[in-house]
């Protein structure tokens, strides 16, 4: 397993990377493995916004279907417009390629309650 120190992580297994406002969000190394593989990402419309832990969309893969939350409160202002032709992308590189949606942080405050990758790493358990 992944857990890349640069990153911040929920509880329900999305990761967000912070840089000038903006966050960059996609599921854990841990998530994709789980779930199996991924076979089609719903994502939401650029210009949404949302709060942190409202659902983003939804990740379906051969075994089930897993809810996106989102890590902290903003607006959708990018999509991976790759994921919608090739969804396997998140299995096979989910920390690069297989991110899903860029944000623009409303509430810069709220990446104080994410987990850094060694709390991550214990909720997994690894």
């Amino acid at each position: 397993m992944n857990f890349p120190n640069n990153l911040r992580y929920t509880s329900q297994h999305e990761w967000i990377l912070v840089g000038g406002g903006l966050g960059k969000i996609g599921v854990t190394d841990f998530a994709q493995s789980e779930l199996g593989d991924v076979v089609f990402v719903e994502l939401p419309s650029i210009g949404k916004k949302v709060r942190a832990g409202e659902s983003l969309g939804t990740i379906e893969a051969v075994k089930t279907v897993a809810e996106l939350f989102s890590p902290v409160s903003g607006e959708v202002i990018a999509l991976n417009e790759k994921i919608n032709k090739t969804p396997e992308i998140v299995n096979k590189d989910p920390y690069g390629e297989g991110w899903m949606i860029q944000l623009r942080i409303t509430d810069a405050k709220e990446l104080d309650s994410l987990m850094d990758a060694d709390a991550y790493r214990k909720l997994v358990g690894q």
